[in-house]
């Protein structure tokens, strides 16, 4: 700032205050050139030293005297008009003088606006991450519109402070009135927007009487699964594992597990010591499963894992003992006794033949006979819910119930033995793998269902099925997720209505993505970095948006996954006829261990619905590998209890 600029304040009604409009602004300039005439001429520097009374009066010189005398053709005449009018007799060279003194006022005014309004720009740059901007300033004021050099030097500087932008600049028209009509507008479609939003994640949220009926009726299909006469048409399967009995600690000794539920395939060898201090000690090694043998004869397929198995043993050094054995099959099986399961058919993209409708503890016995160099007694084949209780069990004897909450999602518990209908006996309990996913393919969750879930439903693979674990299950999620923000972006909610290649890639949301938006560690620029990885450029206001939904569709999950749990841990009770029940819940799955609220959020709506039972809530470790050889170890120890 100048000595004039500091004269200039000291002379305004505010003084001290929006210095840098009094440095730039119409309403000053004229001021400042007539201050630096003044001290000119005190010095004899121009008008031979005259100062006349019309140069002293404020406002005799305006802005708009500025703008005719840099007039680049008539700019000299003009001045010496105005400065006539002021009382001084000009010479040419004070014409000159003073056209040059104006110059440099109003350049300063537009090099300086330049360079604030370069700040903003690259702020804005850095706010959006991208290498170069491209926008429009929208620009009015009678400096900017009647100067005739003003505008060109603004943008001359601007480019030259700025040069990774592109920038166009856009001559408003009545700002004032158009422009707050315009700003109501926008704050009107921005209501309306906000309205249509609210309404949409409206139906994510789940009342308390809502939630009841959805323990009500778990609770009906699962009563349908276990009875003979409703068996067939039940949709909640309610399997018999024919696991009669969780760890009681004085299991021991050494088993192998293999555990088949992918494309790798891994054989363990689990040492358990019963006594004072319990151990259990595994070792395990991870086998590829070929894409032409998951799809070749299921000879060819349980010939490799016969190979992989021997190849284990002979790494492990144990090839000549005959080991008890228990075989994790994450498949869709028929449970005909601890030792033997039905295939009913592949998934996960396992097309082997001559395996669907077989027994496939069979065909793994067959394939060890066929290679003729070991033998080994399978004792059980597990499901990998069952394996996660056991595995809890073990650590808690109170866990008698299974959780996965992962890519799918499933569960299981102690059932009483004479309420499973199909299996014969009154006496002790049985695991039950409920096959959970499968509750409301007949139906009876419609009323809760939203567009998007049906949406998400009829471009799976299983249309129509597992409509439960299509609302609460990790590998649904991203997809209910990323059809709101499609339907968002059309309705020009998001991303400006483009709807970008990525958004139209499926299962682009994954787990991992949705716990990470959620997190509450993370700022809305660390929610559109995610956003950007994915391909979605985003503002700080899509962020937030997408962080809303990502809240509304997993909070909904948890709660559904509870009010399924709340009928599980109510039927326990029932069972025993408690007024009261402590029983331990053991989980697993990618989805209730990563994901920030989800297991909080589960946790208290099955206090909610189910207040009589005090529920804990246990992470299992391994529930495919160690569980399925805690399985076959209580197997050994109640085969010899029997003998």
């Amino acid at each position: 700032r100048t000595e004039f600029d500091t004269e200039i304040d000291r002379g305004s009604l505010n003084p001290g205050k929006q210095l840098f409009e009094k440095m730039v602004s119409g309403l000053f300039l004229g001021e400042l050139v007539i201050l630096i005439l003044v001290k000119m001429a005190k010095e004899g520097l121009l008008f031979e030293g005259r100062i006349t009374p019309e140069l002293l009066t404020r406002g005799k010189f305006e802005t708009k005297h500025i703008s005719a005398i840099e007039k680049i053709k008539e700019g000299l005449s003009k001045s010496e008009d105005i400065l006539t009018r002021l009382g001084v007799e000009p010479s040419h060279v004070d014409c000159i003088a003073v056209q040059h003194v104006c110059t440099i006022v109003s350049f300063r005014s537009a090099n300086l606006v330049a360079a604030t309004l370069g700040g903003i720009l690259i702020r804005l740059r850095n706010n959006k991450g991208v290498p170069r901007l491209r926008t429009t300033v929208g620009i009015d004021g009678s400096l900017y519109k009647m100067h005739p050099q003003y505008a060109r030097r603004l943008h001359i500087t601007v480019r030259r402070l700025v040069p990774d932008s592109d920038v166009r600049f856009l001559l408003s028209e009545s700002g004032s009135g158009k422009g707050a009509a315009m700003v109501t507008a926008v704050a009107y479609r921005l209501s309306e927007q906000r309205r249509q939003i609210d309404e949409t994640l409206e139906e994510f949220k789940l009342s308390r009487e809502q939630l009841l009926e959805v323990k009500r009726r778990m609770r009906i299909e699962l009563e349908n699964g276990l009875r003979k006469k409703t068996r067939e048409s039940a949709k909640v399967k309610m399997l018999a594992t024919f696991v009669r009995s969780t760890p009681d600690g004085t299991e021991n000794g050494d088993f192998l597990a293999l555990d088949l539920g992918g494309t790798n395939f891994r054989v363990l060898l689990v040492k358990i010591r019963s006594g004072k201090r319990r151990t259990v000690e595994m070792h395990n090694k991870i086998y590829a499963i070929p894409t032409d043998v998951m799809q070749g004869t299921g000879e060819e397929l349980f010939d490799h894992i016969v190979h992989c198995i021997s190849d284990f043993l002979d790494y492990m050094g144990i090839k000549g003992a005959r080991l008890p054995l228990g075989f994790t099959f994450s498949f869709p099986c028929k449970q005909t006794s601890l030792d033997a399961g039905i295939l009913v058919t592949w998934t996960k993209g396992f097309k082997s033949t001559d395996c669907e409708g077989e027994d496939v503890v069979n065909l793994l016995r067959e394939g060890i006979k066929r290679r003729e160099e070991f033998d080994l007694d399978v004792v059980a084949i597990v499901n990998d819910t069952v394996g996660t209780m056991m595995t809890c069990a073990y650590e808690d004897p109170n866990c008698e119930i299974g959780l996965i909450v992962g890519t799918g999602s499933n569960a299981c518990y102690m059932e009483e033995t004479k309420n499973i209908e199909m299996v014969d006996g009154e006496q002790g309990r049985m695991c039950v793998n409920m096959e959970w996913g499968a509750f409301g393919d007949n139906g009876c969750l419609d009323d809760i269902r939203t567009v998007y879930d049906k949406a998400v439903d009829e471009l799976s693979l299983n249309s129509g099925k597992q409509r439960y674990e299509k609302m609460i299950s990790g590998m649904y999620l991203g997809e209910i997720v990323r059809n709101i923000l499609i339907d968002f972006t059309k309705r020009g909610f998001l991303f400006r209505g483009q709807i970008s290649e990525a958004l139209k890639t499926t299962s682009i949301f994954e787990t991992k993505f949705l716990s990470q938006i959620e997190s509450d560690r993370l700022a809305l620029l660390q929610v559109r970095s995610i956003l950007q990885q994915l391909g979605l450029n985003s503002t700080c206001d899509d962020s937030i948006i997408v962080k809303e939904v990502c809240g509304a569709v997993s909070r909904r999950a948890a709660q559904l996954c509870g009010a399924g749990m709340a009928a599980v841990v109510d039927k326990i009770r029932e069972n025993r006829g408690l007024d009261h029940l402590d029983v331990t819940v053991g989980v697993d799955g990618t989805l209730y261990k990563l994901h920030p609220h989800f297991s909080k959020i589960m946790h208290q709506t099955v206090k909610d619905l189910a207040p009589k039972c005090n529920v804990s809530f246990l992470l299992s470790e391994d529930g495919s590998g160690k569980g399925a050889a805690l399985i076959t170890a209580v197997a050994c120890r109640l085969r010899t209890e029997q003998n």
